[in-house]
C-alpha cells in the first residue's frame, strides 16, 4: 500500500508557531525532505525529532521527487518541509505534489504560517480578495512588466522582494501602478519584527534612504486607491512633492501627469506655463 505525502508548514521565524500536529507528524514519518538539511536539523532538533533528513531544492527537485515517488510507492511515508513557511510557496514542492498525484499517492497538508498571510492581514489593507504574486522579477523591464500585468487586479496585492532590491521595486511599483496605499511587513514573528503603512511615493522614499534586512513582503492597495491630488494645487506643486519624497525629478513628472490624468508631455508644458506666469 502506498504511503502518504505530507506537506508541513513550519515557522517563519518564532519557533512557538511550531503546531503540535506538525511536530506529530514529522515524529512519525520514515523521511523528511528539506531545502537545507543544515538548517531544518536544527530545527528538529529543537523539538527532538530524529527523522531521515534528505534535500529537496530548485536544483535537485527532479531527481528528488522520482526517488521520493519511489519511496511512496514501496509504502513509506515521506513529509516536505521548507526553510520557513509552507511548502510550495515559492519553493519546489508543488513539482513532487504533481508527481504523487499522478501516481495515485494520497497528499495531506499540515497548514502553518505563511509568511504573505501574516504581513496582508496585519497591512491594514482590505483582505477580502488578494492576489499573492511571489516575487517580482529582478530585471528592472521585466519586474515592471509583471506590475503592468497585474496592475489591474481587483484584489490587494501581496508580494515578496528581497531586501536589496526593495527600493527599487518601490519606485517601479509607484510609476506603475500609481500612488496606491501600502505597506511593509519586514522579519514577520521575528525580532526585529516591523511594519511600515503609507503611500508608495512615501514608502518608496523612505526605503531609497535606509537599508533593510530580512525578508519582506509588500502589499498594496487594490485599483483606485491612488492618493488624490487636491483642486488647488497645480501640478508643479504636485511634483515638488513628489521630489520632496525621493523621487528624482523625471519619475516625479510621469507619476504627476499620471495622477492628474494627463500625458508626460502635457504635464512638461504647463509646468513650464506656470513658470512663465
Amino acid at each position: 500500500m502506498p504511503g502518504t505525502l505530507y506537506l508541513v508548514a513550519t515557522p517563519i521565524g518564532n519557533l512557538g508557531d511550531m503546531s503540535l500536529r506538525a511536530v506529530d507528524i514529522l515524529r512519525s514519518v520514515d523521511i523528511i525532505a528539506c531545502e537545507d538539511t543544515r538548517h531544518s536539523r536544527k530545527l528538529l532538533n529543537h523539538f527532538s525529532i530524529s527523522g531521515k533528513l534528505v534535500s529537496y531544492h530548485e536544483h535537485n527537485e527532479d531527481t528528488r521527487s522520482s526517488e521520493l515517488i519511489e519511496k511512496l510507492t514501496a509504502g513509506s511515508s515521506v513529509a516536505v518541509i521548507s526553510d520557513a513557511g509552507t511548502p510550495g510557496i515559492c519553493d519546489p514542492a508543488f513539482r513532487v505534489v504533481q508527481a504523487a498525484i499522478a501516481a495515485g499517492i494520497g497528499i495531506v497538508p499540515v497548514p502553518g504560517p505563511v509568511a504573505f498571510v501574516a504581513g496582508v492581514v496585519a497591512s491594514g489593507l482590505a483582505t477580502d480578495s488578494i492576489f499573492f504574486g511571489g516575487f517580482l522579477p529582478s530585471k528592472k523591464g521585466e519586474r515592471r512588466k509583471r506590475l503592468a500585468e497585474i496592475s489591474e487586479i481587483p484584489a490587494t496585492l501581496v508580494l515578496y522582494e528581497t531586501p536589496h532590491r526593495l527600493a527599487k521595486s518601490l519606485v517601479d511599483c509607484l510609476e506603475v501602478l500609481g500612488d496606491r496605499s501600502a505597506a511593509i511587513a519586514r522579519e514577520l514573528t521575528k525580532l526585529h519584527e516591523e511594519y511600515a503603512r503609507g503611500s508608495l511615493s512615501a514608502l518608496a522614499a523612505r526605503y531609497l534612504a535606509e537599508n533593510v534586512k530580512g525578508e519582506i513582503v509588500i502589499v498594496i492597495d487594490r485599483p483606485g486607491s491612488q492618493s488624490t491630488v487636491a483642486p488647488r494645487a497645480t501640478i508643479a506643486d504636485h511634483i515638488r512633492s513628489l521630489v520632496a519624497r525621493g523621487l528624482d525629478p523625471k519619475a516625479a513628472l510621469k507619476m504627476a501627469a499620471k495622477d492628474f490624468g494627463i500625458s508626460k508631455s502635457e504635464a512638461y508644458r504647463q509646468v513650464l506655463s506656470e513658470k512663465e506666469t
